[in-house]
């Protein structure tokens, strides 16, 4: 009778981890793409509320695909209607991000906006993808 108890008190432990497990898993972002820049591979999970800030925490490779332009390029990232987070990448090359964004009045983030931009400089205004919103389920 213990052995039985033992057991399935293991398997509620397992099988629950698995739960918060697969709802702290990765998710795909779509390619974010503008006039010479891209956020390929991109990935994004919500973070625990006692883990990280509960943040929103994204990655992925930001690609300067306008090699001849001399701009530029960067992900924005904003939660719950904050500013946006502005993460800088490298002229004519690919950086790959790991970025965590959160909300320091918030247990967890709960909404977030992700677009990538090319910096076109002061007279010209920047070119930036259509923005994705994404909410913690």
């Amino acid at each position: 009778m213990r052995k039985l108890a033992t057991a399935v008190v293991a398997a509620g432990l397992f099988f629950g981890g698995m739960g918060v497990a697969a709802a702290d898993s990765w998710s795909e972002v779509p390619l974010l793409k503008t006039t010479g820049a891209q956020f390929e591979e991109g990935k994004y999970k919500w973070e625990p509320a006692g883990q990280k800030n509960g943040a929103f925490h994204v990655k992925g490779n930001l690609n300067d695909i306008g090699l001849e332009d001399n701009h530029n390029v960067y992900l924005q990232v904003k939660v719950h209607g904050y500013g946006w987070n502005r993460f800088d990448g490298a002229q004519r090359k690919s950086v790959r991000l790991d970025k965590l964004v959160h909300d320091g009045a918030t247990r967890y983030t709960t909404s977030a906006d992700v677009r990538v931009c090319t910096n076109r400089g002061s007279l010209r205004p920047d070119n930036c993808s259509p923005t994705v919103h994404f909410k913690r389920k």
